[in-house]
């Protein structure tokens, strides 16, 4: 199973302020990310996994011809009981030179936020890290953690991106 990333549109974006968002859940929770990062998003398969790797990194597989290693979300921030089901995804990312899967309960849909539909998250980042948050979006009655997914593939503690390769 896969499926293209793909963005709807609506007048809100006119302006050039307005964001796309993928949002998933994880556990309880609904999380989004920014579109632009997403490469595709693939049914969860059995991944190779690499000795010595830190227990979030579930291992790697290949994609037509790349090797990208896979980071399972729920066991990076401690969320819940990890269960693969028909429902469980990788969003596959291009974070830099880099293509990194993250594996997420499910895929939600594609949100665009307003400035004013954003806000600051500074003391929520319990088992995330402060860093790792753009914020809080707001969409009708849904709230979102708004993740600088980003920024957390290229921490140090993900160890997934050489210094070097920053660009």
């Amino acid at each position: 199973m896969q499926y293209e990333a793909t963005a709807h549109r609506d007048s809100a974006e006119d302006d050039g302020l307005a964001q796309e968002f993928l949002t998933f859940i994880l556990g309880d929770e609904e999380y989004a990310i920014d579109i632009l990062k997403v490469q595709e998003i693939r049914g969860y398969d059995p991944v190779t996994s690499i000795a010595n790797a830190p227990a979030f990194i579930k291992g790697v597989i290949n994609l037509r011809g790349t090797i990208v290693p896979i980071v399972d979300l729920r066991i990076k921030f401690g969320v819940g009981k990890i269960e693969y089901t028909a429902f469980t995804v990788v969003i596959i990312l291009n974070i830099g030179p880099r293509v990194v899967g993250v594996v997420v309960d499910s895929v939600s849909d594609v949100l665009t936020l307003l400035p004013r539909d954003i806000h600051p998250a500074s003391d929520i980042s319990v088992g995330i890290g402060a860093g790792f948050l753009k914020g809080l979006g707001t969409a009708g009655d849904r709230m979102l953690i708004l993740l600088d997914i980003d920024c957390m593939m290229r921490s140090p503690e993900m160890a997934l991106i050489d210094t070097d390769d920053v660009a």
